[in-house]
């Protein structure tokens, strides 16, 4: 959506020294009432909801050029810039894959808009397979999905324009590259599935008759593309009226004989269907129906399918289904203490477990027993040990938050690792430490949290620092390289992530602890961190930044109106924020087993308004100094949340902390944004977190060699 206006005079204003009221550019109020078991809710801003429409886009505009105005104020800006891209400026290599014979890889040279994908023959000749660079000029059309046929002769790849969830699916010959059939249009929250070379599964929903970006979905469907017809004659598999699901799923097992679908209505629970492709005829069988648990099927050897799944077991065991008999389950991998994660690769299973948020592998035969343990590089995050069952290697990753990504290469038979991929990127981490820590949350729940800096620190309150967290959809955070907090760190800050209730990494248990009537436990656990960090010195409220984007957005757009003087800056980046009406948008009907919804209940309705970011904004009080981040194109989180909650703040702001609204063009709800995008964005959050926090220099280089 591109829209050029002319700026009012309004917003050309001086930003040093911001008087107390800003000079906001202007956001109409017209008069709009709810009514939610007999409460009447003022929504004055709904008109923001419309991205159609001509007002909107002019207003997107003004916020803009008044937050780009801002931000060209700090001195420092173009130096984090610098040193931001000078750190980003190295190779990236992806962990390998096979396919026919050959073998794949993303790498990204350093600050190329999106990674390249590669291919290996016999010869080990290095050759580019895929440019995504080349699907757009501004390197904003990303790759999404990417499947081969058995026999590699055939592949089917995805792309997502403007990181946009509705996709285009374009089929090529692997040796010629030649496009076949046309390009298959309007898919959404899919994967290919190829059935020989004939053809291949795919989902998506029927196209909204409003707007692609906003409009709700609510009923997936399963099609069949076959190879040589239009997209007009694909075959609806399963889905629509006479089976209304919200997500369907389709994937085979590796030898192609049995499709399986996933079904749900919400992002936890699940149902499982199987159909037997070489009987004539045949239906589909349930194995899994209700949606009390979560399973999935990873592996079939025969007429068994093997799964991982929480039913009866919170934190997830693997299981072993006759499919001739879908209720002989045995189990193959107990539940634990940990919970746990799985692939396959050279029929043997590894079972990656987490341990306070780190990873543990172990390797399994299908049978259950254990071979060893997965020898890892460091305490950090692994991740991988996918591959066929005619693998005899396997490659995995290897980050943790001091610790750039590395690639490894593991031999299944003898369990030794060595060394793939490298990066060489300016920053020596032994200059840095990460240390984990407990603390008790308001209720006394036991919460882990790490914490990252560069060693010689002063704990005397007065370092910047940044807590960041998600809590939620059973999502887990575990340790990863960022360059962004690398420059931070670099800069003298303190990078924090408490392990929060609401995510996955104690199993379903710690997840359901932070859903529905019980969500307020994310924020408090969140506040509790701050004061944690507060009290040990690490730092102080004029010195803390919070940061969470998607439900991270909406646990910082809570915590920073239950509590406005926790923290000096806040960043609710893609938030949602309208916890009212969040699941009248696009697929967001879905998020209500983590949420509840305002119109299940009245009990439901008052919870959900009493934190909601959005109706929770006082006139009168002094919020922090906030960047509220968006993009035009997410349709994940459509972008009036933001734009609302942005309004909201700037109207009733009290006192001189800023309000920003920063919305990227062209740009989605984060995946498949450029490198130039990502360092932007990174760039405009450093230098406003420090500048808000009264830092006049600089402290970092971002230009050592790591060793």
């Amino acid at each position: 959506m591109q829209l050029h206006y002319i700026l009012p005079l309004s917003i050309m204003t001086s930003f040093i020294g911001m008087s107390q009221k800003a000079n906001y550019p202007t956001t109409k109020k017209i008069d709009h009432t709810d009514n939610y078991f007999e409460t009447k809710i003022q929504d004055p801003y709904r008109w923001l909801e419309d991205d159609k429409s001509k007002e909107t886009g002019v207003w997107v505009d003004e916020q803009i050029d008044f937050t780009e105005k801002y931000l060209s104020q700090i001195p420092y800006r173009q130096e984090i810039r610098d040193q931001l891209t000078k750190m980003w400026n190295y190779e990236k290599v992806g962990a390998p894959f096979k396919e026919g014979g050959k073998t794949y890889y993303y790498k990204n040279n350093g600050l190329q808009a999106q990674s390249i994908l590669y291919v290996k023959g016999h010869d080990g000749v290095e050759s580019v397979f895929l440019d995504p660079n080349k699907f757009s000029e501004k390197g904003t059309t990303s790759l999404s999905t990417l499947s081969f046929t058995e026999s590699a002769n055939l592949f089917a790849y995805s792309i997502s324009e403007g990181g946009s969830d509705w996709n285009k699916i374009i089929i090529r010959n692997t040796q010629t590259m030649k496009q076949i059939d046309d390009t298959l249009i309007d898919v959404k929250f899919s994967g290919i599935a190829w059935k020989g070379e004939e053809g291949f599964y795919y989902s998506s929903y029927d196209k909204p008759k409003g707007s692609m970006l906003s409009a709700k979905t609510d009923m997936h469907k399963i099609y069949f593309h076959k190879i040589g017809t239009p997209q007009s004659q694909d075959q609806l598999i399963l889905g629509g009226d006479d089976f209304k699901r919200r997500y369907l799923s389709a994937y085979l097992d590796e030898k192609e004989n049995y499709l399986i679908v996933s079904a749900a209505n919400t992002t936890y629970g699940n149902e499982i269907y199987v159909k037997d492709l070489n009987k004539k005829d045949a239906k589909f069988v349930a194995i899994q129906t209700g949606y009390t648990a979560s399973t999935s099927i990873f592996k079939v050897i025969e007429n068994t399918a093997y799964a991982i799944t929480d039913l009866d077991a919170p934190n997830k065991k693997v299981i072993a289904i006759d499919l001739n008999n879908p209720t002989s389950i045995k189990t193959v991998i107990p539940e634990n203490k940990f919970t746990l994660n799985v692939s396959s690769a050279g029929n043997y299973i590894f079972a990656n477990y987490m341990r306070d948020a780190v990873s543990f592998v172990q390797q399994y035969t299908f049978e259950g027993k254990v071979i060893r343990d997965v020898a890892l590089p460091g305490i950090g995050t692994a991740g991988g040990f996918n591959g066929k069952s005619t693998a005899k290697e396997v490659y995995y990753s290897f980050t943790n938050y001091v610790r750039p990504g590395s690639i490894y290469k593991y031999d299944i038979e003898t369990g030794k690792s060595e060394s793939y991929f490298q990066p060489k990127v300016r920053f020596d981490p032994s200059n840095y430490t990460t240390e984990q820590v407990f603390f008790k949350s308001k209720d006394g729940t036991r919460v882990p949290m790490t914490i990252s800096y560069k060693k010689g620190i002063k704990l005397d309150g007065k370092n910047p620092t940044i807590l960041y967290a998600y809590g939620g959809f059973n999502v887990s955070l575990t340790p990863s390289f960022s360059v962004m907090n690398a420059i931070w760190m670099e800069n003298g800050g303190i990078y924090a992530v408490p392990n929060i209730r609401g995510g996955g990494e104690y199993g379903k248990t710690w997840h359901d602890a932070g859903t529905k009537m019980q969500k307020k436990n994310v924020f408090e656990d969140f506040i509790a961190a701050g004061e944690y960090l507060k009290e040990k010195g690490y730092t102080s409220s004029e010195f803390l930044a919070i940061s969470g984007g998607s439900n991270g957005g909406l646990l910082v757009g809570a915590t920073m109106t239950m509590q406005p003087d926790f923290c000096r800056v806040a960043f609710p980046a893609v938030g949602v924020l309208d916890m009212l009406r969040y699941h009248t948008f696009t697929a967001g009907a879905g998020w209500a087993y983590d949420y509840g919804t305002s119109e299940q209940s009245k009990e439901m309705f008052e919870y959900l308004r009493s934190y909601s970011p959005l109706h929770n904004v006082k006139s009168k009080t002094s919020y922090p100094s906030t960047m509220v981040t968006t993009s035009d194109h997410d349709d994940r989180v459509v972008p009036a949340h933001s734009f609302k909650f942005g309004a909201e703040l700037q109207d009733k702001q009290y006192g001189e902390n800023p309000i920003l609204i920063r919305i990227e063009k062209n740009a989605g709800h984060g995946a498949g944004r450029s490198t130039e995008q990502v360092i932007n964005e990174n760039c405009d959050k450093i230098g406003f977190a420090l500048w808000e926090m009264g830092i006049k220099t600089l402290k970092g280089t971002g230009n050592k060699e790591m060793k």
